[in-house]
């Protein structure tokens, strides 16, 4: 009798554990690292400093200074709170602290931050010293007013740059929300915003990203672009529509001098144009732009600016990637200006006579060098700049179409962060796309034509461990990693995380990640420099048969074989996830020594990314199951489970009478050892048998022999659940 229930238990012990053996074990912890304090949230502003190796973080009523290489040691915090405490009384509670939102190098040992403030903006100074051994962090001045700085509302964008210590904002000055500007302030010279409550200028705008981008080789041609999304009403003049748009301005410019005093009088603005094209030559526009990412390529002349779109129609919905040349911008805004005769008329280029200097042109550049200011332009070109500061021509992508897109699916990207990577067959730009989920895609773009997109997704980190939206994501590359924060933590994630890709030749080929290569014993760190021969790799293709030749493929083409068990008439599920998201994935069962038959999937059968769920099992079901994963002609077995059924009866009078805590708690009583049996199990069998009666013996001292049999049980599954280890490339890096 007593080898009748050792023999069926373990038989109950395997049901429940099966999906631990199946699978292997998790990332290296040196991969990621999280930061989070329960007394901190809302975690926005993240800025480099790189002389210092520290990064800036603004969060709710706090300001922190984080270690750049690991940002869970040495984390410094100053409190932000610069205002009496009793001004959040009377205001709502998701406004009622100063939520940071501006912070900018302003010297050598400064910091000039910002905040909301409670809805009355703030800013001070913030010494952070002039080494970081110095540990030096504190305000070290009053609080001064924020206005025309910072937003009022924290939930509204606030988008500054500093420049020669003169700070360039983008945001809603008002407590209603309702005056937009572009302001230049804390400047020796005289402050300058955008022309007020002109809808030509601005038309309820939420502000993106702004950067200084050279214009020639001339400094004084410089500009600060700003992006932004508007909306302009249509042609019919009854509907507003969102648009994606870029502004620029000379940083020099100083207003004029008779009119726009104060304004600016180099303001211009383009539409940027994300869209698909249909057969029939419709335009569909993913007319919402989330973040941009500017990437200098091998010409330091060249800059390419990689944007992330989202639809606002409520019945197409996705995400796209659009890629620009920086050559393409500058042209449309030196094309013809956007003209309309009447508020009911289309927009027209403009046919009238172009005042000198061209209206845009920076005083003291390459085509002004007379003109020292803007005060010295003519009152025609000022007042040029005031009626037409669109320009009719739009800017379109690269081959004029997206490089990426995303529909139908349940989340949508957020942020962007891209990287030049070489590798062995080229240079190619790694894609760091942030999504509302909470999860980081890495995605590698391809070499293609005029006529064909290319792009792979390389992995899926989910980043954080409770479900939140990523919101910054700076990288940082000396150090190879990638910083991302949401409301809730921080997390670094190094770019290369070759150790996942496992400890074949083929799957290391196959991941076709620009970062890692094959090196002979384990896929690694790819160093372009490098001149070992045995380095294998091959992004643009992925051809193991070509790369691992003398590294025994066939090893690797067959997985262990796992013991999993069901119960006749309920549901199980057999964990099959490639390494690869590329690969295909088909299922062959085989029953006692008969051939190999690829399973029929039926609504009782289905197949789903991460393996087979079979509802309702019957005694049929018993056999071999072959999870075989193609990519490239490449075929390989990634799963081999040996699937037994067990009649329900059984295991129902196992659950009811007997308690299997009780029983396996008592084992260390007998005298023999479970290994006694070894003859009955397997090898990896009994290694889990082991495992199991180490962790039992523990926790049995512990349990209350007493307990009815439904609680021991529940600490049973929960024991065996905890045991389980995930071997998806989607997993939270460093679990």
């Amino acid at each position: 009798f007593f080898f009748f229930f050792f023999f069926f238990f373990f038989f109950f012990f395997f049901f429940f554990s099966s999906s631990s053996s199946s699978s292997s074990s998790s990332s290296s912890s040196s991969s990621s690292i999280p930061f989070t304090d329960r007394l901190k949230s809302y975690y926005r502003i993240l800025v480099m400093d790189e002389d210092q190796d520290r990064i800036y973080v603004g969060s709710k009523d706090h300001i922190l200074s984080l270690n750049i290489n690991n940002i869970s040691q040495d984390p410094l915090s100053v409190s932000s709170c610069f205002w009496p405490a009793k001004a959040c009384r009377s205001l709502p509670h998701h406004g009622c602290g100063n939520f940071v939102r501006v912070i900018q190098m302003f010297n050598r040992t400064h910091l000039y931050v910002c905040g909301s403030g409670a809805f009355s903006p703030v800013c001070a100074y913030l010494n952070r010293g002039r080494r970081s051994e110095e540990q030096v962090f504190k305000i070290d001045s009053k609080g001064e007013s924020g206005k025309g700085r910072c937003s009022f509302n924290p939930g509204a964008n606030t988008v500054s740059l500093m420049i020669n210590q003169e700070l360039f904002s983008a945001m809603y000055i008002d407590f209603m929300g309702t005056d937009a500007a572009i302001f230049r302030s804390l400047t020796r010279r005289n402050a300058v915003r955008t022309d007020q409550h002109n809808s030509k200028w601005l038309s309820e705008p939420i502000f993106v990203d702004a950067h200084l981008i050279p214009d020639g080789t001339d400094p004084n041609d410089a500009k600060v672009y700003f992006f932004f999304k508007e909306k302009l009403m249509d042609n019919s003049g009854t509907t507003k529509q969102i648009h994606s748009m870029i502004a620029r301005i000379c940083p020099n410019d100083t207003g004029g001098q008779r009119s726009l005093v104060n304004k600016w009088t180099t303001y211009l603005k383009a539409r940027l144009v994300c869209s698909v094209m249909d057969e029939d030559g419709t335009e569909t526009y993913f007319d919402e732009l989330e973040d941009v990412f500017l990437l200098e390529t091998e010409n330091p002349r060249t800059i390419l600016i990689y944007g992330i779109f989202t639809t606002s129609s409520s019945v197409f919905k996705g995400s796209a990637v659009c890629v620009y040349h920086l050559s393409d911008i500058q042209r449309v805004f030196n094309g013809p200006f956007a003209h309309k005769e009447g508020p009911n008329h289309q927009l027209i280029p403009y046919q009238g006579r172009i005042p000198y200097p061209r209206p845009g042109t920076c005083p003291g550049g390459a085509f002004t060098p007379n003109i020292r200011t803007t005060k010295e332009f003519p009152d025609d070109v000022v007042t040029f700049i005031r009626n037409h500061p669109l320009m009719f021509n739009s800017i379109y992508p690269i081959h004029k179409r997206p490089l990426i897109i995303r529909t139908g699916t349940d989340y949508k990207y957020t942020k962007i962060a891209v990287d030049r990577v070489s590798a062995a067959d080229g240079r190619y730009h790694v894609l760091f796309l942030g999504t509302d989920q909470g999860t980081v895609q890495k995605v590698v773009a391809l070499p293609t034509n005029s006529s064909t997109n290319g792009e792979l997704i390389l992995e899926e980190l989910e980043v954080f461990k409770v479900e939140a939206g990523i919101l910054t994501s700076p990288l940082f590359f000396q150090q190879q990693q990638l910083y991302v924060s949401s409301d809730e933590g921080i997390t670094q994630v190094s770019l290369h995380r070759c150790h996942i890709y496992g400890t074949a030749c083929a799957d290391c080929c196959l991941a076709r990640d620009p970062y890692c290569a094959w090196d002979g014993n384990s896929c690694s760190r790819f160093y372009p420099t490098g001149k070992r021969r045995s380095r294998r790799q091959d992004v643009r293709h992925g051809n193991p048969m070509t790369q691992c030749r003398g590294f025994n493929l066939k090893a690797y083409r067959n997985a262990a074989e796992v013991i999993q068990y069901g119960v006749k008439n309920n549901t199980t599920f057999l964990e099959c996830t490639p390494k690869s998201p590329q690969a295909s994935i088909k299922w062959l069962f085989q029953k006692d020594n008969d051939r190999r038959k690829e399973v029929k999937l039926t609504e009782r059968i289905l197949a789903t990314q991460q393996g087979l769920l079979i509802r309702s099992v019957q005694e049929a079901d018993r056999g071999t199951y072959h999870c075989i994963a193609t990519e490239n002609g490449f075929k390989q077995t990634i799963a081999k489970v040996s699937f037994k059924v067990l009649d329900s009866d059984t295991v129902a009078f196992m659950t009811d009478k007997w308690s299997p805590w009780t029983w396996a708690s008592s084992l260390h009583a007998l005298q023999f050892h479970p290994k006694d049996l070894a003859g009955t199990f397997s090898h990896s069998e009994l290694q889990m048998i082991n495992q199991y009666c180490k962790d039992t013996r523990q926790l049995g001292q512990q349990a209350d022999g007493s307990s009815k049999m439904r609680g021991d049980y529940g600490k049973l599954k929960a024991l065996l659940n905890s045991r389980k280890s995930r071997n998806r490339r989607n997993q939270w890096p460093g679990s």
